[in-house]
């Protein structure tokens, strides 16, 4: 019996946990109830992000979980990565979800036969028997196998665990870098909201404002089941979303840089986004601890990471607004100010006066929130909303996102105010998908799995400086 099951059945027996990170009654149970969530969202081979609204295994939230089911139970933390990287296509992208045969057709939309992986992505390589979409999320999957292995190195060596991700990683990031540098500044490209991850922000109405919707009687949205409508997407930014994924589809889900770029048409949406990126060089450098510690060269990951910082910067820092912004490739700049923006301070290669000036804006009345937590969009923006996806709620993952970038950074006291926060937010919001950034008011899907495992992350003491695969701590 694993970790996991352990501190599952002692919880069933007597109500606590094994000996919890903090002594506090309050962290304990915390701890507890956290761990309630990940055994109750786990299938045997993965974690479903909510049993009802999200039934299946999605690509970042299987990293994020997997940092949080480390404290738990290494093995399984190990399987979760394992798991999604099974379904990795040929060209290398990692599937932004891998479909349980044994959830009902219905049971969420886009369903695996609108996305056709095994006929429409065989000339990508698509797996023959694991039906997955096409798109991709957000690349944190190195730093959550690096982070996945310090928690048991005996257990990761005995296992081959390094040695087995490592080449697809390693894949996954060739595909990225050679694929979709879509705009030829050395940045990787989003070519669909939903790749990005937060898929609702108002930094995609331009470029979605070009996109012709699906009509409505084309599908069926099984959201809505499960959330309410103020809180979801309207059905206008839906039809768009099917008809990106739809098209991207029936091209053979094939990257195509030049018709991307192309002014007279093609390419409807393809956005440099700072997260996307930020996340990709943050998993460079861990991917080169990882590339050091099975005896291969590791400094050449480095120096790329460095490359991309560089990148980074000139084409995506905006002085004016003191942040990051994302890059339209058709329509430039695009002048909202959303979370995604400040998640690079999670780099240690960052400028003084960049890092300096995030953090100021991280501070000031666009993002400081009356919860600690950080909105996903601009308080004073014209398309703020509390509740609604991605328009103003605060999320819990880019929350530990900002706090791990705050102490890579010296910023202890925030970032230990921001940690506060999110232990008390998620624990209040019964660990909600998203909450208002304002009043805490839980939002969305609760007993939802990154929340959990990150609220287990955040619960295990700091070791010094955090580890974004330079020398430094980590949380063990």
């Amino acid at each position: 019996m694993d970790r996991t099951a352990q501190l599952t059945a002692r919880v069933t027996e007597r109500g606590i946990a094994y000996d919890p990170p903090s002594a506090a009654p309050s962290a304990a149970s915390l701890h507890v109830r956290a761990a309630r969530v990940l055994a109750a969202n786990w299938t045997g081979t993965s974690t479903v992000p909510s049993r009802n609204l999200y039934p299946h295994q999605w690509s970042w939230d299987s990293a994020f979980i997997a940092i949080g089911l480390r404290h738990l139970s290494p093995l399984r933390a190990q399987r979760e990565l394992e798991t999604l990287l099974a379904a990795q296509w040929g060209d290398g992208r990692v599937p932004h979800i891998v479909f349980s045969p044994s959830v009902p057709l219905d049971a969420y939309f886009p369903s695996p036969d609108f996305w056709r992986s095994s006929s429409a992505g065989r000339a990508a390589g698509a797996p023959r028997t694991v039906q997955t979409s096409g798109i991709v999320q957000p690349p944190v999957h190195a730093l959550a196998a690096w982070l996945v292995h310090r928690a048991d190195p005996g257990l990761s060596w005995a296992r081959g665990f390094l040695a087995r991700v490592y080449p697809r990683l390693a894949a996954w990031h060739r595909y990225l870098l050679r694929r979709r540098d879509l705009g030829g500044g050395g940045l990787v490209s989003v070519v669909h909201p939903w790749e990005q991850g937060m898929d609702n922000s108002p930094c995609w109405d331009g470029p979605l404002a070009r996109v012709t919707p699906a009509p409505a009687h084309s599908f069926r949205r099984a959201d809505l089941a499960h959330g309410a409508p103020t809180d979801r997407p309207t059905d206008l930014d839906y039809g768009r979303y099917v008809r990106l994924a739809a098209d991207y589809r029936d091209r053979g889900y094939a990257d195509d840089g030049g018709e991307f770029a192309r002014a007279d048409g093609g390419g409807e949406f393809a956005v440099e986004d700072p997260s996307f990126n930020a996340l990709l060089i943050a998993s460079e450098h861990a991917l080169a601890r990882v590339a050091t510690e099975l005896g291969a060269p590791g400094a050449g990951r480095h120096a790329r990471a460095e490359r991309l910082t560089a990148a980074l910067v000139e084409r995506l820092w905006d002085d004016a607004s003191g942040m990051f912004l994302c890059r339209d490739l058709r329509g430039g700049p695009i002048r909202e100010r959303s979370v995604s923006g400040l998640v690079p301070l999670l780099l240690p290669g960052l400028p003084r006066e960049v890092s300096g000036a995030l953090l100021s804006t991280l501070r000031g009345p666009h993002f400081a929130a009356r919860t600690g937590l950080v909105p996903s969009y601009d308080l004073r923006g014209p398309a703020f909303e509390p509740n609604r996806y991605w328009r103003g709620p605060a999320w819990f993952n880019t929350a530990w996102l900002v706090e791990r970038g705050l102490r890579a950074h010296g910023e202890k006291a925030t970032a230990e105010d921001l940690r506060t926060a999110f232990l008390r937010t998620a624990g209040d919001s019964g660990f909600a998908e998203y909450v208002d950034p304002g009043t805490g008011e839980a939002c969305g899907a609760p007993g939802f799995g990154w929340t959990a495992a990150l609220t287990l992350d955040l619960l295990h003491d700091v070791d010094g400086a955090v580890e974004t695969g330079e020398e430094g701590g980590d949380r063990r």
